[in-house]
């Protein structure tokens, strides 16, 4: 009995202990539901005092009244978009944008003109510019007389020891005389100061002094294979050149060359001439300089947050000789000299400012098939283009290094594609990005190949600048397809118009732009098919969207769309409603790089960023501008 007792006793304790345990868990349980409670409504309460001090965080910059043509299809339009942190937040209605500002908010009235996503340029060669300001700049120049005017006033200005130089992005075919100056009309113009006049990368014209200072016809003069020197009938060197790229640029080294506050401040201008046509990325596809120590003035910049403009670029080591191959010479470049990986943003300050994007567009010189229009295509060895492709893409492939291949003619596409195709079936691109530069005449079998092996195709307007000269060389039938532009917008590939400036074409490309929708040259010519035009709408994205892809930027670059880049310009004439042959004239007049201003003209001028004066004191970008009539 005592033993049940004991047992009974025990039970209740227990029960009695459990009871007082699950009362003070219960009271623990009801005290921390009150704790939660007074938590939430402390804060609840701070929140809505702050809010009733501060509704919301207004926009940094609205612009409204405008005509935005966003390529975004489920708002295809707009009148007003929003900017926060340099990325676009809202677009909408005018009423629906301007109800995000408060009393820190930039408004930009655009006073109902045209506004597009920034422009991309997705192959030009901004660091070959070092020297900009010691140019004359024949772009856009309307007649060769005014031409020949601007190297008589220029020479007069040039002091002795330098030179007077027109170095590219001008063609004949602009001209109102349509055709090339005559060494009799250069003599003229410059008569006691070195001149060279180069046409592209196809011929060059020197006075006597430029003769004589570069060793024409001696061994100094760096001719590559295939240069001709022109000779009257008295077997005298007239001066006038024809030759291939590497020739003309070997003679740029042998002029005098600009300072490095000269080199910061001509690339100053470059961005600055491209901002004016709405350029607000433009991806370097490699100089002659490589990385890091030929981007040290971009660099500059962009730690001085004067980097106006987007700048991812390509690297090629031309001119190492430390290692076997320019393939193996970018790898010791970015891994041991100067460690950089694909898709890595050096600019302190802007997304996308100063981005490696892998290397070309030169893999090895053998390779490379010069555009010269003039001639007929250069046809590369196809047992040298399938050994070396192997060999270098294997490398840069195992290492996901994107790469990007000068090709201009199908004949040397072929067998590019097929080494591609062997790599890729030992070792799988698997996504990596690639693309063809140029393809002029590239077939529809090939674009297929390029499609299947998920690469891109950027083609350039030169055909705008030189079709001319391609209709002697080759026939008005060919020019008229090529390149095949209806058929490869159509194909869904990766796909972007470039302008390859600023000596093989101009920078201007507006000029191309205008070419892809009236089939038309700069000299009125119709170089292009009817049913091998674009709509404007497709010749825009070329430029806008398209290019994004090349840059690994398609989701935040070339629309206006919340979310992406604040990146865009204010158009001076509507692009899409103005007569055709008004397209090639269009500018920008206010031109926005992430969130800020970084061009105005007319009514924005006083928005305008002040630019540093133009050095040397001597410069012609001073007196005539980077572009005709930009002054």
């Amino acid at each position: 009995m005592k033993t049940t007792q004991a047992i009974t006793n025990a039970t209740r304790n227990i029960d009695s202990a459990h009871s007082e345990i699950g009362f003070k868990v219960k009271r623990m349980k009801s005290i921390m539901k009150k704790l939660i409670v007074l938590i939430i409504a402390t804060a609840f309460a701070i929140t809505m005092k702050a809010q009733s001090n501060n509704q919301f965080i207004g926009a940094d910059l609205i612009v409204f009244n405008a005509k935005i043509t966003t390529q975004n299809l489920a708002q295809p339009e707009a009148s007003a978009l929003a900017v926060k942190r340099g990325k676009i937040y809202a677009v909408g209605t005018d009423a629906e944008i301007l109800n995000l500002k408060d009393n820190n908010t930039r408004l930009i009235d655009a006073n109902g003109r045209r506004l597009i996503p920034g422009l991309n340029d997705a192959h030009t060669h901004i660091l070959s510019e070092r020297s900009f300001n010691y140019n004359v700049r024949w772009e856009g120049v309307p007649t060769l007389q005014r031409a020949l005017e601007m190297l008589s006033e220029q020479a007069k200005r040039t002091p002795e020891g330098q030179w007077v130089k027109v170095i590219g992005g001008w063609s004949p075919y602009q001209f109102k005389e349509n055709r090339f100056p005559t060494m009799e009309e250069l003599k003229k113009a410059v008569p006691d100061r070195p001149l060279i006049v180069q046409y592209a990368y196809n011929q060059a014209f020197l006075n006597e002094l430029a003769m004589k200072a570069f060793g024409v016809g001696t061994d100094r003069f760096p001719g590559m294979p295939g240069t001709e020197f022109e000779k009257d009938n008295e077997g005298h060197y007239t001066g006038i050149v024809h030759s291939y790229t590497f020739t003309f640029i070997g003679l740029e080294f042998m002029v005098p060359q600009a300072s490095f506050d000269e080199q910061v401040n001509s690339l100053t201008n470059v961005i600055h001439e491209l901002n004016r046509f709405g350029i607000t990325t433009a991806l370097d596809a490699a100089a002659a300089s490589g990385y890091a120590q030929g981007h040290t003035p971009i660099d500059f910049l962009a730690k001085e947050n004067q980097l106006n403009i987007r700048f991812p670029f390509i690297d090629l080591q031309f001119g190492d000789v430390s290692a076997p191959t320019m393939v193996d010479a970018e790898i010791n470049a970015i891994t041991k000299r100067s460690p950089i990986s694909p898709g890595e943003n050096v600019d302190p300050i802007m997304a996308h400012g100063h981005e490696y994007e892998g290397t070309g567009e030169m893999l090895r010189l053998v390779l490379h098939d010069h555009e010269n229009f003039d001639k007929p295509a250069i046809v590369v060895n196809k047992d040298s283009m399938r050994i070396y492709i192997e060999e270098d893409i294997t490398k840069l492939v195992k290492r996901r290094i994107p790469f990007r291949m000068h090709i201009s003619y199908n004949e040397n596409i072929t067998p590019f594609l097929d080494a591609l195709e062997s790599v890729n079936r030992k070792i799988p691109l698997d996504g990596l990005r690639w693309s063809i530069e140029h393809a002029e005449t590239i077939t529809p079998e090939n674009i297929a190949r390029v499609k299947k092996l998920g690469g891109g195709i950027a083609l350039d307007g030169k055909m705008a600048l030189h079709g001319d000269g391609f209709i002697k060389t080759y026939s008005r039938e060919k020019a008229l397809q090529t390149p095949r532009l209806r058929l490869l917008v159509e194909s869904g590939i990766p796909l972007a118009m470039t302008t390859d400036a600023f000596r093989a074409s101009s920078f201007n490309p507006w000029t191309s732009i205008s070419w892809m929708i009236t089939g038309k040259s700069v000299s009125g010519s119709e170089i292009l098919a009817k049913d091998n035009r674009l709509t404007r709408n497709e010749a825009l994205k070329l430029f806008t969207s398209g290019p994004a892809w090349f840059e690994h930027q398609e989701d935040e670059n070339g629309r206006i769309v919340p979310g992406y880049l604040a990146d865009f310009a204010l158009l001076d004439k509507d692009f899409l409603t103005i007569p055709d042959d008004e397209i090639k004239s269009v500018t920008s007049v206010l031109t926005i790089v992430d969130g800020r201003v970084v061009f105005g003209t007319q009514e924005y001028s006083n928005l305008s960023p002040k630019l540093s004066e133009t050095i040397p004191a001597w410069s012609p970008v001073k007196y005539f501008g980077g572009y005709y009539n930009s002054k």
